[in-house]
């Protein structure tokens, strides 16, 4: 389409100075934050199991037998009754996130001539060059390991692994180990929790090619080498690790870096290339490093950038689990908010593209999460509900899926809607590929069984009622947070009954859609707007950077412009008086998603502008919760590729939109390889003359087409490419 071709990497003309800055490697295990400093090199090391134990209590509440209390109360009128609907415990955080130790490589007064530092997307390398000499860092996805490797002339280098990070605890017990090998060196370091026998232990093992290796403890110190190759793993224990036993298995994989490089890229490359977007940008633009790219916000090119950053940094992080707050990276101790998987918007939001972007590591690694916490989400319903089925956490650290985060302000122990929105991508998933995992159609019935036993108040009308009920994280003007039938409630009930439905055929099916014909429909405030709780006498709160009473809009299917018009256009409203709140990157992100879902291009220009214009992201290209790139998290970075895919595709089982919210600001571009939840795969390209679309069917199949012009019928075949073109405008 144009001269060059979109940036698949990101660069910068100088080290980082603050870990927030470094540029980003992982397999969705282990994490690398580069600095690329030629005279003192940190390489920061992450984990995804890498949580700091503490003194809390991680059992859900036991509060089953004194709900039916509550529900009395709440129905009665008692807008406060739920603050004290606790065990009394304090506010716990899940445990926190942190980084394993840094590797170290000093070579001081190495001169800073041709310096370059850069990420390239298409592999996951990060290369620093600077005077002839060159290191280069990836995180293999085939060998789960932390390649490092260095070339030069005449190479000399002292290296260690050290644990002095910020915010380390003052009490950790620290035990350095360095031994000699024919290879040429095996660095370990432990690192021992306070106050138990947890421990982490980080293993490298350094091949030196040429020159001399002499122990400097707690290091080495390399001579006039021609090149040196470090492999490093981290694993978080009891007891103690075998070191010796770890070191085996480092030396038993590939020496040479090139190898190690090529089953890597087999994995990483092929997931990373299957979509890619191109918005027509200046190939002047296109060259800048990411921190210059930054101060245009307004350009296409940083728009095509922090597209393709998004899906690597989305990519990298997901494999063992999905990203947390902060992905896979941090470096530092005092994560914000325990660096948690944070399930009632901001997990949601990242991993929004991955069905539609084409990258099934993102849906498998929420699978994993979800399948491996299954048996907590039943403690959860047994405890807090009394009932059988399963009650996602608001809050995980990865190893507990215990509801045991909550206080009076935040009562997520009451939430109910979680298990839903964390099964929708899987859902998605099976629908994109035309499978049904039975290990997602098993979870859908759990969920099922909970509701099942959970609605059994009714209203005056005879409509079923969510008792308590929450919105996360809002309430009521003049209310408490725990209340009866929030907005999100209803859509994920129905939405969960009606999917286990259809995963159940028979009698479950039957029992299971007639309950979720028992609830009641939405209701539309005195502002003409969709209420946030559907119960009278709570009035909303539009000031808040949660959307989640708009959850039927967007992810799920229940409130469209072309199904339910009159409730699409009170969530419209809805979305108009929605304030930002604190400027939270998710809360303008989710906005976009909404908005587009809803055929607001220029909402979705204005919410995408509130994060550019905002100087949410550092120059790693990964970004902050909030402007001015206060606090670094995952949100943005991950979620804007989602946002940019629901502005110009959208589909359901059924139906395909196309360019529903495409800004005016973007009149050229071409979206390859997204993938549709009818089994197509779709290429579009848009001018401002018209727009071709060829769509590539996995499976025969008739769709719906709505575009600008309305709505048409396709008759899609197996194997037999279809080419539409459509005007833009």
């Amino acid at each position: 389409m144009t001269a060059s071709a979109p940036v698949h990497g990101t660069w910068e003309p100088r080290p980082a100075a603050r870990w927030e800055d470094a540029f980003l490697s992982g397999n969705g295990r282990h994490g690398a934050l580069v600095f690329g400093d030629p005279q003192a090199e940190r390489v920061v090391v992450t984990h995804h199991t890498l949580v700091r134990p503490g003194g809390r209590d991680p059992r859900p509440p036991q509060l089953a037998g004194d709900l039916p209390g509550l529900q009395d109360r709440l129905l009665a009128g008692d807008t406060r009754a739920a603050e004290d609907f606790t065990d009394g415990r304090p506010l716990q955080w899940v445990q926190p996130f942190h980084p394993a130790f840094q590797v170290r490589l000093a070579r001081p007064g190495v001169g800073g001539r041709d310096y370059r530092r850069e990420v390239d997307f298409t592999t996951g390398v990060v290369t620093t060059t600077c005077a002839g000499w060159a290191a280069r860092v990836f995180v293999s996805r085939a060998d789960d390991v932390i390649v490092q490797h260095v070339t030069g002339p005449g190479l000399s280098l002292g290296i260690d692994l050290d644990p002095r990070l910020p915010g380390a605890p003052a009490r950790l017990g620290i035990g350095h180990g360095a031994v000699l090998t024919p290879e040429g060196a095996l660095l370990s370091l432990r690192i021992r929790y306070p106050d138990g026998d947890r421990a982490c232990t980080g293993v490298t093992q350094v091949t030196v090619t040429g020159g001399t290796t002499t122990l400097v403890p707690p290091g080495v110190r390399i001579e006039d080498a021609r090149s040196v190759l470090l492999l490093t793993r981290v694993h978080r224990h009891t007891g103690e690790l075998d070191v010796v036993a770890e070191g085996r298995a480092l030396r038993e994989l590939p020496t040479e870096y090139d190898e190690l490089l090529d089953r890597h890229t087999a994995l990483h490359r092929t997931a990373y290339e299957r979509v890619t977007l191109d918005l027509a940008a200046d190939p002047a633009e296109r060259a800048l490093p990411g921190s210059e790219l930054l101060t245009r916000p307004r350009s296409a090119a940083l728009l095509e950038r922090l597209f393709a950053a998004g899906r690597y940094h989305l990519l990298s992080s997901s494999g063992l689990f999905p990203p947390r707050l902060t992905g896979l990276w941090t470096g530092d101790w005092n994560t914000a908010w325990s660096g948690a998987f944070t399930n009632d918007a901001n997990l949601n939001l990242q991993t929004a593209s991955a069905a539609a972007a084409a990258l099934p590591e993102v849906t498998e690694a929420l699978a994993n999460l979800v399948h491996r916490q299954l048996p907590d989400w039943r403690d959860n319903a047994r405890a807090i509900f009394g009932t059988r089925g399963a009650v996602a956490p608001a809050h995980t650290d990865g190893e507990s899926g215990h509801s045991y985060h909550y206080n009076r302000e935040y009562p997520l122990h009451l939430w109910t809607a979680g298990a839903d929105w964390l099964l929708k991508p899987l859902v998605d998933h099976d629908e994109t590929h035309g499978t049904r995992d039975p290990r997602t159609a098993a979870a859908l019935a759990e969920v099922a069984l909970f509701y099942e036993d959970f609605l059994t108040r009714t209203d005056e009308n005879g409509h079923l009622v969510v008792v308590p009920s929450y919105s996360p994280e809002n309430r009521p003007a003049g209310a408490s947070w725990g209340t009866i039938n929030a907005a999100m409630d209803l859509s994920a009930a129905r939405h969960a009954l009606r999917t286990a439905a259809a995963h159940h055929p028979g009698p479950d099916a039957d029992r299971w859609n007639a309950l979720a014909d028992r609830l009641p429909p939405h209701r539309i405030n005195e502002d003409g707007a969709l209420a946030e709780w559907a119960w009278p006498g709570l009035t909303d709160s539009y000031d808040h950077r949660h959307l989640s009473h708009l959850y039927g809009v967007w992810p799920l299917d229940e409130i469209t412009p072309y199904d339910s018009p009159e409730l699409a256009d009170a969530a419209h409203r809805a979305l108009e008086l929605r304030g930002a709140e604190n400027d939270s990157a998710h809360g303008h992100l989710h906005h976009a998603l909404v908005a587009a879902r809803l055929r607001d291009a220029d909402r979705v220009a204005h919410a995408l502008g509130q994060v550019l214009d905002g100087d949410f992201f550092h120059a790693s290209l990964m970004s902050a919760h909030y402007p001015k790139r206060d606090v670094y998290n995952a949100d943005a970075a991950h979620t804007l590729p989602a946002v940019l895919i629901e502005m110009l595709v959208q589909s359901t089982p059924d139906r395909l939109v196309l360019l529903p919210a495409l800004p005016a600001a973007y009149p050229d571009g071409v979206l390859r390889g997204v993938r549709t939840r009818f089994g197509a795969e779709l290429d579009l390209t848009w001018t401002r003359d018209g727009a071709t679309a060829v769509i590539r069917p996995g499976r025969t199949h008739r769709v719906e087409l709505r575009t600008s012009s309305g709505a048409e019928s396709l008759h899609l075949v197996a194997g037999e490419d279809h080419v539409l073109t459509l005007r833009t405008w």
